[in-house]
Order: C-alpha cells, then structure tokens, then sequence
C-alpha cells in the first residue's frame, strides 16, 4: 500500500469513527429522540421559512422521505406549515415554540459535545480541526452534486454576447416580483454591470455565467478593484428561476470564490438584503457572515441592508500575496 492509499484509509476510518461518535449508527443522536435527518431539518427550518422541496434539496433526501419526516414533525406540534403567499401549491415551514425549544435544546447538546472535544486538544488545533473539517465538506460537496441538478449547465467564465441584457433583466425581473423594485434598481444593475464588463480586463476581475444550451441562466462576478484594500466584492450573483435548487447557484459561486481565494484576496464582501433566507443560507454554508444590518433605500424600496464578510483563511493563501459597489 503506498502513501496515498494510507492516507485514503486512515480517512475513512476516521469518518467512520465520527459517524459513530456522532450517534448516526442508532440510539441518542443530538441529546434526543429525533433522526438525524428530523434534527437537520429543523435546524434548517430555524434559519427561515422554506419550503419542503428546498429541505429535500439541502439535505439531499428523496422528497417522499422528506415528506414523511415532515409530517411527523407537524403532527408533533414541533414544524407549522403556511401556504406560500405568491404560489398556492408551495408551503412554507416554519418552528413553532415547541420546535424553537427542541432546536434551542438540540444547540445546547451540539455545543457542548463540541466544546468538550475541543478542551481534550492542544492549545492552537482547534482552528486546525475547523479549516480542516471545512476543506473535506467542500471537497465531498464538490464531487457530490445534488440529485435534481439539470444535466447540461455549464458554468463559463468571461463575457458572454448578451450578458449585460440577459443578467439586467433577470436581476429585474426576479426583484420586481419578490421585493417589489422597480426602475430606479434595474438601472443600478445596467450601469454598474456595464462599467464593470468594461474592466474584465484587469486580472483582478472576473465573471461567470451557467449556460443552458447556450442561454445565460445565471450569473456571478468578483470585482477586485471598486472596494480596494485587498478586499473581493461579489456581485450580481443569480440563477433563473428554473434552476433554483439545482446546485448550479453553488457551482458559480464555488468559481467566483476559488478565483478571489487564487488572487490572494484577504477578503470577500458582499451586500444584500434580509429576507432572502435561501441565498443567506448559501453564504453562510461557504464561509460569509454578516457582520453588519442597516435601514436603506439604494435599490429604491426601504429595507433591512446586509453586509457579508468571509475571510481568507490561512491555509488557502497563495505563497504570495496578490493584491488586490454594491450590486
């Protein structure tokens, strides 16, 4: 056996020590009586209101099965469900008291399961054991796309006959229909994006697009010059409406994030707003925090502004340091 397959060995045995520690094989798991699989779909539930098909989707589960552990959960008074306000045949999940306890409960089980572990380490290897721990999930997610994802989206860097028009008006017309903007933002994406496709030739600047037989269905860029300081900006970072769900939106920002990370960017900021619970989750699974909440009205609709923060870490900077508006 040479090195390499050791090494393959000794991981997987290590995984499979986790899976048991953590109580995946049978009895307690997270302090309770609850599967794993009724334990992670609360948990994504107290992040917002979704619905039963993004649970499948994020927790990679057949919908049935899903569909099964949810009905469960409601019966038990622990999940509530509401008719989603813009589509009928959707239904919104959200924590009851009951369920906002047992989650409260299971974070409380969670951490100090954790913080016990970590107090048996030598000072300085706990970062080890979350840079770590970080790099293997994205390493399985990459090679693990999600069930429902359509064959045939390519993601493609660079620009594209039609970007500017094509991603303006998915901009515009997603917007219009869930936040209520109108001109004042579609002129904000037009303008900036166009001056922005302007300086694609800076290496510091990139944009990527998920094509579909040839058609823009989504889209995402890292501006490495307007914020300066060594700081990324995500911008214009969407897919259509048919690929909600699918993966694709993880793919384009996994390329848009791998090329700040090359470029040496100590940071990567982005700017949004709350309510979008999806995308919120989406950011923060790869690393952004919110570091900042505001009343605005930039996009011409008073809202409750975010800030988003994720940080280079150590271990992925390059030997040397490259240096480096909103929407």
């Amino acid at each position: 056996m040479n090195a390499q397959q050791s090494l393959v060995e000794e991981i997987r045995a290590a995984s499979r020590s986790l899976v048991r520690d953590w109580g995946f094989m049978g009895g307690s798991f997270a302090g309770g009586d609850l599967s794993p699989s009724a334990v992670h779909a609360l948990i994504e539930i107290e992040h917002g209101e979704v619905s039963a098909r993004e649970i499948a989707t994020r927790l990679r589960l057949e919908k049935s099965s899903v569909s099964r552990m949810l009905r469960k959960l409601v019966e038990s008074g622990e999940v509530s469900e509401q008719v989603d306000g813009r589509d009928s045949r959707l239904k919104n999940l959200s924590l009851t008291a009951a369920g906002k306890l047992k989650v409260a409960a299971i974070h409380a089980h969670a951490r100090a399961q954790v913080e016990e572990a970590l107090g048996r380490l030598q000072p300085g290897q706990e970062r080890s054991v979350l840079e770590g721990l970080s790099l293997y999930s994205a390493a399985l997610a990459a090679q693990a796309p999600n069930p429902g994802e359509r064959p045939g989206v390519d993601v493609a860097a660079g620009y594209q006959p039609g970007l500017i028009a094509r991603i303006t008006q998915m901009h515009a017309l997603y917007y219009a229909r869930e936040s209520g903007f109108g001109q004042r933002f579609e002129s904000l994406v037009a303008g900036g994006l166009a001056q922005f496709c302007d300086r694609l030739d800076k290496p510091v600047n990139g944009i990527w697009t998920a094509l579909r037989a040839g058609e823009i269905v989504g889209s995402v860029a890292i501006d490495g010059e307007d914020l300066g300081e060594n700081t990324a900006h995500l911008r214009w970072f969407i897919v259509d409406d048919s690929l909600r769900g699918s993966g694709a939106g993880r793919r384009l920002l996994a390329a848009a994030l791998d090329f700040a990370d090359r470029q040496g960017f100590g940071e990567t900021h982005l700017w949004t707003f709350s309510g979008l619970s999806a995308a919120r989750h989406l950011y923060e699974s790869v690393g952004f925090e919110c570091v900042q909440e505001w009343q605005g009205d930039q996009w011409g609709k008073q809202v409750m502004e975010q800030k988003f923060v994720r940080k280079l870490a150590a271990s992925q900077g390059p030997d040397s340091m490259a240096p480096g508006q909103r929407l």
